[in-house]
């Protein structure tokens, strides 16, 4: 009687198997708290403000969900870098063991800061944290995880953390040339942070 019962159970659990989605981490954000311990952990509000996609694409802030296991050969990356005209890409590891003067670089991605052409960054493994300002100049933190391709427009002052695993894989992608020229806060007077403020404004 009991062989019935366990082929029926082992058939069950190889139907299972093949129907269970994969889990996909969708991408989280929220507003931050105002407490100074470590910048690596969540700094969530209690209770808890978050922040939808349709919020963070007001302030011009686009957000992808792609599948870094095929980075390479990804159709639906190809298609958007060609519609963007990201045209460069390179590939970069932030990890204590492969980044030279790690304490001191963290730091200085943390300083808020703006650039003059969109931030756009694809992780391909590990996580980590953008920090934007909203219109009220408070700050949003953007939960980054693996798939989660971003980019941050022109003229937002924003900054960059990791989490407490200390570690993250990611793709740089730029249209042209890479310009990797950061400008620290204050930097209103910059074209590109008027146009963007402007264009806050406008929504």
């Amino acid at each position: 009687m009991l062989k019935p019962a366990r082929k029926s159970l082992l058939s069950l659990a190889s139907h299972c198997s093949t129907i269970l989605p994969a889990i996909t981490i969708i991408m989280e954000a929220w507003y931050l708290d105002e407490s100074d311990e470590d910048q690596r952990l969540p700094h969530k509000c209690n209770p808890n403000k978050p922040v939808s996609l349709e919020e963070l694409k007001q302030l011009g802030v686009l957000h992808w969900k792609l599948n870094a296991d095929i980075y390479e050969t990804d159709p639906e990356l190809q298609k958007i870098r060609e519609e963007r005209h990201y045209s460069y890409m390179d590939i970069i590891t932030v990890h204590k063991d492969t980044l030279p003067n790690y304490e001191e670089k963290l730091k200085m991605f943390f300083e808020e800061h703006l650039h003059l052409d969109d931030e756009v960054r694809y992780i391909l493994d590990g996580r980590a944290y953008f920090d934007v300002r909203d219109k009220d100049n408070k700050w949003i933190r953007i939960s980054m995880n693996k798939g989660d391709l971003i980019t941050l427009p022109a003229g937002i002052y924003h900054r960059f953390t990791m989490d407490e695993t200390d570690y993250t894989k990611a793709m740089r992608l730029f249209v042209g040339e890479p310009v990797w020229k950061a400008y620290n806060r204050p930097a209103d007077h910059f074209e590109v942070r008027q146009k963007y403020v402007n264009s806050l404004n406008s929504v």
